[in-house]
C-alpha cells in the first residue's frame, strides 16, 4: 500500500491539529489505524517530510520521490499537452489564464451526510471572498479566470463572462499547465506552482484568524510567501495588470521557496515510486 498524499502542506493538518479550535477529534482518533496500514509514504519534499510523519501519525518507511502528480510539469511536450488542455477547456489562444484555488476553511464544515467512519474532514461550503466576476470583469477582454474549488469544498461557481469553472477537471497539476498565475491564499498547491516559476498572488484577507485560530501554518508563511499578500479583489486585479514588477520585486523570495520547499521534483518522481515498488517484486 503506497501513500502519495497530495504534496507539501502550507497549513497545519492531521494530528497537528489536535489544539485546536476547529479539530475533528473523531477524525484524528482513526490516523494511527489508517497510517499503519501504508508500506511506504511518497513524501513531495524534505521539508514536507518530518511534517507528514508527525501529522499523520506514522511510523513506516518514507521514500523521497517527489510528486507523482508534478511530472507533468516537466515532460519536453508539455507545451503540447498545455495546448490539449486549452483546447479542451475551449480557451482562446490569444488569453492570458488566470486561476483561482483557494483552500476550504475548517470553520465552514457543513455536517457529514452520513454517520460512520470519514476518510476525511468535511465537506466544506463554498464561501470565497474574492469576486471572480468582478476579478475578469476588471481585467477586461483578453482574460479568462478559471476557477478550481478545493475537493472537500461544495457549492456551485457561478458561471459569468470570461469566468470558466474548473473544479471537476481532471488533474489539478494540467490546470498549472496553462495558467499564466496563480491567485489562491494557503493552498498547498502553491508548492506544485512554484515548480513552473511563474507569478503567484496570495489573497490573505483571513490571514491572522487563520493562522492564529484556525489552522497555523508548517512554516512562516508571511517571511517565505513567493508573492504578494493581498486583501481585496480589486488589490488582485490591480496586482494581476502588473504581475512584471511584483516577479521582480519577489523574485529572491521566489528563489528561496522554491529551493527549501520544492527540492525533489525534477519530473522522476512517479518512476521513482515505481522502482521502489519493483524492488520488492518477486
Amino acid at each position: 500500500v503506497v501513500q502519495t498524499w497530495h504534496g507539501t502542506p502550507l497549513g497545519r493538518f492531521g494530528g497537528c491539529l489536535a489544539d485546536t479550535l476547529y479539530a475533528d477529534h473523531q477524525y484524528l482518533a482513526t490516523l494511527p489505524r489508517r497510517s499503519a496500514q501504508w508500506s511506504v509514504l511518497v513524501s513531495p519534499s524534505r521539508f514536507a517530510t518530518p511534517w507528514l510523519r508527525r501529522s499523520l501519525g506514522y511510523e513506516g518507511e518514507v521514500l523521497e520521490a517527489g510528486s507523482p502528480a508534478n511530472d507533468v510539469l516537466f515532460p519536453p511536450d508539455r507545451e503540447k499537452t498545455a495546448e490539449e488542455v486549452r483546447r479542451g477547456l475551449g480557451i482562446p489562444e490569444d488569453h492570458r489564464v488566470v486561476l483561482y484555488a483557494p483552500t476550504y476553511r475548517d470553520h465552514l464544515a457543513q455536517p457529514p451526510a452520513a454517520s460512520g467512519d470519514r476518510a476525511a474532514p468535511g465537506p466544506y461550503r463554498w464561501d470565497p471572498a474574492l469576486d471572480p466576476g468582478a476579478l475578469a470583469r476588471a481585467l477586461g477582454p483578453g482574460h479568462t479566470v478559471l476557477v478550481r474549488r478545493h475537493p472537500r469544498v461544495t457549492g456551485g461557481v457561478p458561471a459569468g463572462p470570461g469566468v470558466l469553472d474548473v473544479s471537476h477537471h481532471a488533474g489539478a497539476a494540467r490546470l498549472l499547465l496553462i495558467a499564466d498565475v496563480l491567485v489562491t491564499d494557503y493552498a498547498g498547491l502553491t508548492f506544485d506552482f512554484a515548480l513552473t516559476g511563474r507569478p503567484m498572488l496570495f489573497h490573505t484577507y483571513d490571514l491572522e484568524h487563520y493562522r492564529d485560530t484556525v489552522r497555523g501554518f508548517c512554516l512562516d508563511f508571511e517571511t517565505r510567501a513567493p508573492g504578494p499578500l493581498l486583501v481585496t479583489t480589486d488589490e488582485v486585479a490591480q496586482a494581476l495588470r502588473d504581475t512584471g514588477a511584483l516577479a521582480a520585486r519577489h523574485a529572491d523570495a521566489y528563489e528561496s521557496f522554491r529551493r527549501d520547499y520544492c527540492d525533489l521534483d525534477d519530473g522522476g518522481a512517479a518512476a521513482r515510486v515505481a522502482d521502489r515498488l519493483l524492488a520488492d517484486a518477486p
